[in-house]
């Protein structure tokens, strides 16, 4: 019953399995894909301004003018960004990205170095986009601002299990919230530009900044790399290349330049408005909400332009669970992640990962408290390092390859490493106190738990290996085998196992550990009563463990008494509902425990079940 009810809660949330056969119809047309992959570089528009005019402002009202000549620097890296993943993507048709390119050009430790990085950001931007998100709303409705960490923990979970419900239908149901957000930043960029037009658009300058630094070179650049958070999420799409539709490339290439172009058009569009009418951030209300402000006022479309806001921030964590989980599955299958990750689940889509990503993103959530200002300066760094390095990857992979245009193509590739490798120093310079520092630390930590899972892979491999082995020296003679049953009283579903015990060995010997002097004396007389054949070794247990005196039994039968094999019997019974399973003590499941490492030993549980 208790099966079926965890079945039933299961298929509701999850859905029904897909068979293997329907793989095929499970893949992403172009505009679902747009919605899939681009919702983290189309969100990232919502606060890369936010980001540029933060920097700026320091050096006082003067500066904020340099935002416009910023944001055209950042596009014109944006495209040269796009150019180099629009090579990847035909390059390297089975997906992986950043990893698989630094990987094959680059070396081992560079492969792992991006993936490091790229699995760092994604857990980043799910963070990032839901705080943003909840942000988002919570400018239009202050009173909910004390509910952030509680409203992004719900979101997260609600993100998992519709991506658990499959690729496909999380991008069916996902893309109206995208669309929507598009729609309504235009229509707020047209507006905008048609009031400018009639002189109804006014330009004002802030007049109470106050100069806390002098405007200088390195805070240009420091203004232009918190800008480049616009670029986020634009390696997604060569990450993925596996789920579109054939012809994969193509239809992958061509969802990565509309991309681009959107993304390009509203970055720009949100800056020249914004500097135009003035506007400087607040810790009370977003920049996109003030420009929204400004052109609709307080009317419907104000509020259609923050919900969608709310909307595709939060479903640009998206694009991470539609990366995450296939990165991990790559590596899983190169051995550096636990094999689980390459597994995918009854919806044909890698559960672990999806689940692990939550999990993770949560946890920052809560860590940080949903604090995006606090959560970007770690989101950052790890995307633009992959950036660099999958554009190094590319210089070579040109070099090596020799095809038509591969000079002009790899001098692309070589321009934009550069470029993003100096953002990534920047970024890592002026803002390693707030927060870069345990990226720093991280990614590391990545590369070394890659390494020593792959290193547990191959010593596994090598001890389990048939290869070189003599057949005959697999043949043992007959071992000497005892069978073990520990017990806690006489009852019904003591003799299941007990039979079972029989047929197995002929040296069966039943444990009772002594908690109680009184209960021994009658546990005895019941044993002679109801079973013969099989003595009963009573075990003292002065520190009133019953674990521990089991443990000692066993041992010693294997090594005192020198048994080649001990196979250990647990009675158990199990009760009709899950949550009277509670109700009783677990000793079954800690003995199991602690007996799974214990070599030579064999455990097996006789279950009884209750009605």
């Amino acid at each position: 019953m208790d099966e079926n009810i965890f079945q039933l809660t299961k298929r509701t949330l999850v859905g029904t399995p897909i068979p293997n056969s329907e793989a095929s119809h499970q893949r992403l047309s172009k505009k679902k894909a747009l919605a899939t992959f681009s919702s983290d570089a189309l969100s990232s528009v919502a606060y890369a301004t936010e980001e540029i005019l933060m920097v700026l402002m320091l050096a006082g009202a003067a500066a904020l003018q340099y935002s416009i000549p910023i944001s055209l620097a950042i596009i014109t890296l944006l495209v040269v960004v796009y150019i180099s993943y629009r090579q990847t993507i035909y390059a390297y048709p089975s997906g992986g990205g950043a990893y698989i390119v630094a990987r094959e050009n680059l070396g081992e430790w560079a492969g792992l170095t991006a993936a490091a990085a790229l699995l760092t950001d994604y857990v980043l931007t799910v963070a990032v986009s839901v705080a943003a998100g909840i942000a988002a709303l919570t400018s239009a409705f202050p009173s909910l601002e004390y509910h952030n960490v509680l409203l992004c923990l719900v979101s997260i979970f609600a993100l998992t299990v519709m991506n658990l419900r499959g690729i496909k239908e999380s991008a069916t149901i996902f893309a109206l919230p995208t669309y929507a957000f598009i729609i309504g930043v235009f229509a707020m960029l047209g507006l905008g530009s048609y009031e400018l037009a009639n002189g109804t658009f006014t330009h004002i300058v802030p007049s109470t900044l106050a100069i806390q630094k002098p405007l200088t070179v390195f805070l240009l650049l420091r203004a232009f790399s918190s800008g480049c958070t616009a670029m986020t999420g634009v390696e997604a799409v060569s990450n993925g290349i596996p789920v579109f539709q054939h012809p994969e490339s193509r239809n992958a290439a061509i969802t990565l330049l509309v991309m681009v172009f959107i993304l390009s058009g509203m970055f720009f569009g949100i800056t020249f408005l914004s500097h135009y009418h003035g506007i400087v951030p607040t810790e009370s209300e977003t920049v996109i909400s003030q420009l929204a402000r400004s052109v609709f006022g307080t009317s419907r479309m104000y509020y259609f332009i923050q919900f969608s806001t709310m909307g595709i921030l939060i479903l640009a964590a998206n694009t991470s669970y539609a990366d995450f989980p296939r990165l991990s599955s790559i590596l899983a299958q190169d051995r550096f992640l636990p094999r689980q990750f390459a597994s995918q689940g009854d919806r044909l889509v890698f559960s672990n990962g999806i689940l692990i990503l939550g999990a993770l993103s949560g946890l920052l959530i809560i860590l940080f408290q949903a604090s995006t200002h606090a959560l970007i300066p770690l989101y950052a760094v790890g995307v633009f390092l992959s950036f660099t390095l999958s554009q190094t990857g590319m210089v070579k992979h040109w070099l090596i390859e020799h095809k038509p245009g591969w000079l002009g193509r790899s001098a692309i590739n070589a321009t934009g490493a550069l470029a993003t490798g100096v953002v990534t120093l920047v970024f890592t310079i002026t803002k390693f106190s707030h927060g870069a520092w345990i990226i720093i630390i991280i990614i590391p930590l990545f590369i070394y738990g890659f390494r020593i899972i792959k290193a547990h892979y191959i010593d596994v491999g090598k001890q389990i290996t048939l290869a070189g082995v003599d057949a005959k020296a697999l043949i043992h003679s007959p071992v000497k085998h005892a069978v073990v049953l520990p017990i806690s009283g006489i009852h019904r579903g003591l003799f299941d196992a007990l039979e079972y015990a029989r047929t197995i060995g002929v040296d069966v010997r039943a444990l009772y550990v002594e908690l109680d002097a009184e209960q021994v004396d009658w546990v005895q007389r019941e044993w002679s009563k109801w079973v013969k054949g099989v003595p009963l070794f009573v075990l003292k247990s002065p520190y009133r463990s019953v674990i521990s005196p089991i443990l000692k039994y066993i041992e010693d039968v294997r090594d005192v008494e020198h048994c080649d094999i001990v196979t250990v019997i647990i009675p158990e019974f199990v009760p009709a509902s899950w949550w009277q399973n509670l109700l009783h003590n677990q000793t079954a499941f800690l003995l199991r425990a602690a007996l799974t490492f214990k070599k030579n030993v064999v455990v097996t549980s006789i279950r009884y079940h209750l009605k």
